[in-house]
């Protein structure tokens, strides 16, 4: 059996490329899937279905360092990098100390393992892609099963190039045509392309837009309506809204928001949607298993949970947000999703410290609504915007807590406040909190990364009760080089045919 092993090339074009996604665990039917030799592996329908499964599990479990289930890129490291770039959640442990504190450098392991295990998965996914015509030609998939897979591929591939965006590139917000990121359309499966591979050079942001929705606009095309765990319909729809957000294309945000609002509620019980995956509220996710996992070093639940209750605990609840006087002391998100211990607040969204089967919730219609609701602010809707806010918030609220509205409010900018925290309380340890702070410093809403408590000095619940005063340190301006992640060292120094630029002060 031949295996593809391009060793020492450029870093986002490594992969274990046919044999290697076709050996993938079948994270939907969670049943072993065999070895495949790359000549056979788009022969079947049976064959290609494994090959795309195993895009599934490349981005639920992922490659870092040498080895998979440590939950790169959308295990819990997407949750995790998400959460630590910003004030909400906290880092207990040196786990994610690195992404806390903002000590990132290009050999740097947490940034440099996101940005390879993206571009192997973007890679597998191209090669499926550069194959499906083929497969429909000769016979061994219907047109309707090469499309539905095509848009399967696109919707991933978008969403892991945005991934790279708001962690890699300054923000659309700030300057369009500032730098970007390789935008990978075609896939890396022998030596002889490396060069070619190697030539996809840092396109601008809005280029990278762009792509993200031509992208997105043909994966609508293809998709069927309805599943949480596979890419359908309604995922790209909240996928491209989210990234019309972050272009600040606020007629656009609506349409996508209209074209969901007859398919998904919001769940009156805000913690439905993660205690099963399959809710009203759920649009997309990345499926685990007791058999398929990122484990213990992994896995939401090991790396968010309670220590008292069999998990590591390497990340709780910021007493920042715990203590803020915008989080209501009755709201449920509060007193029936987190849990405490001695040492602070944790989030129980996760429970499964045992054999992690929590699911990776990425999209959900809660994100949407509160996008429509900040479209609406943004354009001077300010009822239909807090109408919409309150169709969130108040569901988790007791009737004697009453709804806001625009005059308590006081204008936009007021309305404007309260989305953005209600985010904050809604999608906390989901991490959702940096690509916010990135779009809206861009912007010049946010000042840069704020004020963090300290690292590994948040001991007690003390900090929780105001019994302790919070330290705080970390703050990173937006003018910083530090707020956007360096191109890894290992990625410059491998790619001989056309290096990339590397970001400005590293």
């Amino acid at each position: 059996m031949k295996k593809f092993t391009i060793k020492n090339i450029k870093m986002g074009l490594v992969a274990l490329a046919v044999a290697g996604f076709t050996s993938a665990c079948d994270v939907t039917e969670l049943t072993p899937a065999n070895l495949i030799p790359d000549s056979e592996a788009f022969t079947t329908a049976a064959r290609v279905e494994s090959a795309v499964l195993g895009v599934y599990e490349s981005a639920q479990r992922g490659f870092y360092g040498g080895a998979v289930q440590r939950g790169y890129p959308f295990g819990a490291a997407n949750v995790e990098q998400g959460d630590m770039r910003g004030e909400d959640m906290y880092n207990d442990q040196l786990f994610y100390e690195i992404t806390y504190v903002g000590s990132y450098s290009p050999n740097s392991a947490n940034n440099s393992g996101m940005w390879i295990s993206l571009y192997r998965m973007i890679n597998r996914l191209n090669i499926i892609l550069d194959n499906l015509d083929e497969s429909v030609a000769n016979g061994v998939l219907t047109s309707e099963q090469g499309n539905e897979y095509k848009g399967e591929m696109l919707f991933l591939r978008a969403l892991a190039h945005h991934e790279l965006l708001v962690h890699f590139a300054r923000p659309y917000s700030d300057d369009p045509s500032s730098m970007g990121i390789p935008y990978r359309t075609f896939g890396i499966d022998d030596v002889t392309k490396v060069p070619e591979g190697e030539a996809v050079g840092r396109t601008t942001v809005a280029e990278d837009y762009t792509q993200l929705l031509a992208d997105l606009d043909a994966a609508e095309g293809f998709l069927p309506e309805g599943g949480t765990f596979r890419a359908n319909k309604g995922a790209v729809i909240a996928l491209k809204s989210r990234i019309k957000l972050h272009m600040g294309d606020w007629a656009g945000v609506l349409t996508e928001y209209n074209k969901l609002t007859s398919k998904y509620e919001v769940t009156a019980n805000p913690a439905t949607p993660f205690r099963g995956g399959a809710s009203t509220d759920n649009i997309f996710s990345f499926v685990n298993s007791a058999e398929a996992n990122p484990g213990v070093n992994g896995a939401l639940p090991s790396m968010y949970g309670n220590p008292d209750l069999g998990a590591r605990g390497l990340v709780k609840i910021s007493p920042i947000i715990w203590t803020s006087d915008f989080w209501n002391k009755d709201d449920l998100r509060r007193t029936t999703m987190t849990t405490s211990s001695a040492t602070g607040v944790f989030t129980d969204k996760y429970q499964d410290a045992t054999t992690y089967t929590d699911p990776n919730v990425i999209l959900r219609f809660a994100e949407v609504v509160l996008n429509a609701a900040e479209a609406n602010a943004r354009t001077g809707k300010l009822d239909v915007a807090v109408t919409l806010l309150n169709t969130v918030r108040s569901r988790a609220l007791p009737a004697s807590v009453p709804a806001y509205t625009v005059a308590g409010l006081g204008n936009e900018d007021g309305v404007l406040t309260a989305i953005w925290n209600e985010r904050r309380i809604e999608f906390l340890a989901e991490g959702r909190r940096w690509p916010d702070i990135h779009r809206l410093s861009g912007e010049g809403k946010m000042a840069g990364v704020p004020l963090k408590a300290t690292s590994r000095s948040i001991t007690s619940i003390d900090f929780y009760t105001g019994a302790a005063p919070i330290p705080t340190d970390h703050a990173i301006p937006y003018t910083s080089n530090l707020f956007v992640w360096p191109i890894p060292l290992a990625e410059l120094q491998t790619n001989n045919t056309a290096p990339i630029e590397q970001n400005p002060g590293y």
